[in-house]
């Protein structure tokens, strides 16, 4: 049965797990459209996608926090 997560309205978008097994290797599917492995093990690949996903958190930050355009510098 497929439920809204917080702060969804409207319907219930189809949703896929993010791990996946082919030919004894291990998949993780990102939401930038790649698909991430292989991995010999699913504990593996989900350590590699929370690694991916504290790598994506970060590059999004830094790019919040960064400046529009370069501070003048007097001189």
């Amino acid at each position: 049965m497929s439920r809204h997560r917080r702060g969804e309205l409207g319907t219930v978008p189809f949703r896929t797990g993010r791990f996946f097994y082919i030919d004894k290797q291990w998949y993780f599917a990102c939401r930038e459209g790649r698909n991430r492995g292989p991995f010999a093990s699913k504990q593996a690949a989900e350590i590699a996608l929370a690694a991916h996903i504290q790598k994506m958190l970060e590059a999004e930050t830094a790019e919040y926090l960064a400046p529009d355009s370069p501070t003048p510098q007097p001189g």
